[in-house]
Order: structure tokens, then sequence, then C-alpha cells
């Protein structure tokens, strides 16, 4: 049988001040790490981008600018076991900064210490299967902020995998870097509970589309995408007078390569009508900077 393309991500389209983090939520499989992929020019083998715009500062990304960095899902495939953590900063620094030798081994031991890794000289010399989880993240920070981005993207931010308080550290030192460097912070995660407590703005994706913007306390309290308002309702909750349990979406996440016309929730969706299987609807504004993809969003 041929081969035929796909479209993973189609009319994604957002903006992100200096010093802003912006959150991308849904489920797994809607784009959201493609999409930071693309906007670091990491796209796997065999996808490409046919089309659009990455624009830094007003203008087109220029290849090879150090200018956004990402920090990948699991440190323990992005950090070569091979290498120490002084060869994979120090490399890093070089590329990016022109620094070798000992400024950039100063350089290297001053962001292993800043995002909290103590005894940063002898850390140089230790190899990432030496390194706890939380470590790797950290280091994988440090990395990061060799590139001195402007933009720093963070697919999936620690919620797995590590303990809460490992969680929490590493949550809290990002906050921490953007309010120093003024950076702005892209934050890709399933989890509505780190882009409650990370983000300023929030974006729900489904099937590749951005289907809601808003900041996040108005998505929290008023999503007026029946998808976000569902997604949100998957959240559960320790609140003593809201024992309700989280209740489940209905049906399953289409394949990319069998969407259905229209609406891409519309099948799973309890407000859909005919409209909504006929065709795609724009963003209709419902609120203060707040948007939603739907013929028949929810009321607050």
């Amino acid at each position: 049988m041929p081969a035929r393309d796909i479209t993973i991500i189609n009319g994604v389209s957002f903006s992100l001040d200096a010093g802003q983090t912006l959150g991308l939520v849904g489920e797994s499989g809607c784009g959201k790490s493609m999409t930071c992929y693309a906007i670091a020019k990491a796209l796997p083998r065999g996808i490409s981008q046919t089309g659009g715009t990455i624009e830094l500062d007003s203008g087109p990304k220029a290849d090879g600018k150090p200018a956004i960095a990402m920090i990948y899902q699991d440190p323990t495939s992005s950090l070569n076991p091979v290498h120490s953590i002084g060869y994979y900063l120090e490399s890093s620094l070089y590329r990016h900064q022109g620094l070798e030798g000992n400024d950039a081994r100063l350089e290297a031991m001053r962001l292993l210490e800043r995002v909290g890794i103590d005894r940063a000289k002898s850390r140089l010399r230790s190899y990432p299967h030496e390194f706890s989880g939380g470590m790797n993240q950290r280091v994988m920070i440090a990395h990061a902020l060799a590139a001195k981005p402007k933009l720093m993207i963070a697919d999936e931010p620690p919620t797995t995998a590590l303990d809460v308080t490992t969680q929490a550290q590493i949550l809290h030192l990002l906050e921490e870097l953007r309010s120093e460097t003024g950076m702005a912070l892209l934050i890709v995660s399933h989890d509505l509970g780190v882009i409650a407590r990370l983000a300023d703005r929030a974006a729900v994706m489904y099937c590749g589309k951005i289907v809601e913007t808003a900041p996040v306390a108005e998505l929290l309290e008023r999503a007026a995408h029946p998808y976000a308002r569902a997604l949100i309702g998957c959240m559960p909750t320790i609140d003593a007078d809201d024992l309700e349990p989280p209740v489940p979406i209905p049906g399953s996440v289409p394949l990319l390569d069998n969407l259905p016309a229209g609406c891409y929730y519309h099948p799973r969706c309890p407000r859909a009508s005919e409209q909504c299987s006929v065709s795609f609807p724009g963003p209709v504004n419902v609120g203060a900077f707040h948007d939603a993809a739907c013929y028949h969003p929810v009321s607050p």
C-alpha cells in the first residue's frame, strides 16, 4: 500500500510575550509535543513542517541562533550515557556561547549550582546513571540555560517517575528562572495541575488543533469548549465539599489518519449538532482574551 501524508498539527497559532508562560494542555497524542518540536526545529525524522512560520522578536526565527531551548520529556533518553555531565554542558556552552577550556568549566559549574546541584566541580565528572531522576532533570535545565534562550520549552515537566517533593522543586526552579531571566516559557503537559501552577495562559489542544485559549484562572473556572470542560471534569479534587469522582470523557480520540468531518470532537460531544459534523468552527471570543473554537460554547 503506498504511503500517504498525515497531518499531525493544523492551524495552530499563538503568541507568547517575554516573561510570560503559556501552557499547552490536552490528552496524549493531541499534538502538544510535535508543536514544540516544530518550534524548536527538532522534528523527528520523517516528519516535516509544510507551512506556517515561527517568529521570534517579531521576525522569523533564524536557524542556528540559540534563541530557543527545549527540555525534553525523558532525561535518560536525552543524556548520552557514555559522556560525563561536564562534557554535556561544556559542549553546549562551546556551541552556543563560544566558551571552552577553563571558562566553559567554570560556567558549567555555575549552571549546576544555579539549578540546585551541589558539589558542582566533582559532579562534572559524573555520568547520568550516577544521578537521580530529579538531578538529571536539573542537568537538562542547565543544558537549556547554556543557550541563553529567549524561549524555553519544557515538554511534560516532571509529573511522573519523581516523588512529589522533587516534582515541586523542579517546577519552582522553572518559575524562578523565568522570573530571573525574563525568558518566555512554553509548558507542555497533560496535567492541568502543572499548567495551573506555572502558566499565565493556557491553550487546549485536540487532534492537532487548538480548541480554546484563555488565562489559566478563566479556563479553569469558565471553560467554554465542551472538550476543555470535560478535561477539567477529569481532574481529581481533594476539596472536602466536592466528593464527586472525576468524570471520564466518553469515547476515544480518533486516529489522525481517520479524523471525522467537521469538528474533530463532535462524535464525543454532548452538545454537537448537525453543523458540527459539516465544518470545523473558527475561534469565537467568549470573554476577555478568551476564545473557543466551538459552534455551541458552554455558558459560564
